[in-house]
């Protein structure tokens, strides 16, 4: 029987894992998530196909934005072509992820967590069950967290197809920059996502159904 049960271990419930261990209680934290190479990993959607990825992008974009336009604003002199080597950057941008995302299993370790890796889902009030594609098991929890995070949401009219029409996940893994870029939704990992290509050379053009952008967050 555990104290603290977490489903889930992106940004919230891995934070809720550690303090809950941190003072004393019992803890269990449940992941589901796998990575490209299905290998099961940490971090949810934020720290790998969201908020970190994204940041990496955008920091790798912005360099190259003010080497093409600003350098020249500040004495320095770049001799060529300026080019873009995207592969390059997607590359880095995976390795930031995969850096932080073994930070966090260093963290779970540390702090004497013990790590299901599955589905997890209530049988009843105190009792969850994890799946994988190996087993089911069964724990108890006296008090159970859940911090299952968010995924893409289609639109009603038209599926993913992973090419033309794509999510946030694909977006941060494109093999090329393209033209025009459509975001539907402005809310911060799309936005970010925007700027990144729009800093490497795309048209983007951003369709928010609310009255602002970022419609989620403070207008003042």
């Amino acid at each position: 029987m555990f104290d603290v049960v977490v489903i889930g271990g992106g940004p919230a419930g891995y934070v809720a894992a550690i303090r809950s261990s941190q003072l004393g209680l019992k803890t269990a934290c449940i992941e589901e998530y796998t990575d490209s190479d299905s290998n099961p990993t940490f971090g949810g959607t934020c720290l790998n196909v969201g908020c970190i990825p994204s940041k990496s992008l955008l920091d790798s974009s912005h360099h190259y934005e003010n080497a093409l336009h600003n350098f020249d604003d500040h004495g320095i002199s770049v001799d060529g072509e300026i080019k873009l080597d995207l592969e390059k950057m997607m590359s880095r941008k995976s390795s930031v992820v995969e850096q932080t995302t073994k930070g966090l299993e260093y963290l779970m370790n540390k702090n004497n967590i013990t790590v299901f890796y599955g589905f997890g889902s209530f049988k009843d009030s105190t009792t969850v069950e994890i799946k994988n594609e190996d087993k089911t098991q069964i724990i108890n929890g006296k008090n159970i967290i859940i911090a299952t995070g968010s995924k893409p949401t289609k639109l009603p009219f038209v599926d993913f197809d992973r090419e033309r029409i794509i999510s946030s996940t694909e977006a941060l893994k494109l093999k090329e920059v393209p033209k025009h870029l459509i975001v539907v939704g402005g809310g911060v990992i799309g936005l970010e996502l925007g700027q990144v290509y729009s800093r490497l050379g795309s048209k983007v053009t951003v369709v928010e159904y609310q009255d602002r952008i970022i419609p989620n967050m403070d207008s003042s």
